[in-house]
């Protein structure tokens, strides 16, 4: 398992400013997960899927970052890109993909 990955500035100063919100999002995207049968790997996978689909670099950012913490390479991370090509297209898929190096890029 890797070490946290910091978590962005502005979502800090959200949760400082907002704290009751913001435990109760977290708390949720937790129950969220564990509701159903899916491994916390492939949940994260499916994060990110959603994510790269719906074309939100902080979304993909940040699931990038929860899927090294449960586990996932870089290498599956990148899969998802590339498995979004014939979905969303070229451009978008690699708009996805530097998305993604941004995070794994760093290792």
């Amino acid at each position: 398992m890797t070490e946290k990955r910091e978590i962005p500035g502005t979502y800090r100063r959200f949760r400082q400013k907002y704290p009751d919100v913001a435990r109760h999002y977290e708390a949720l995207g937790d129950a969220l997960t564990q509701a159903g049968p899916l491994d916390e790997r492939t949940a994260r996978l499916v994060k990110l899927a959603i994510a790269v689909g719906y074309q939100q670099e902080g979304a993909v950012h940040s699931a990038v970052r929860k899927g090294l913490e449960a586990g996932l390479t870089p290498d599956e991370m990148r899969h998802v890109a590339l498995l979004a090509i014939t979905t969303i297209g070229f451009a978008a898929a690699m708009a996805a993909y530097t998305w993604i190096e941004d995070i794994v890029g760093q290792e």
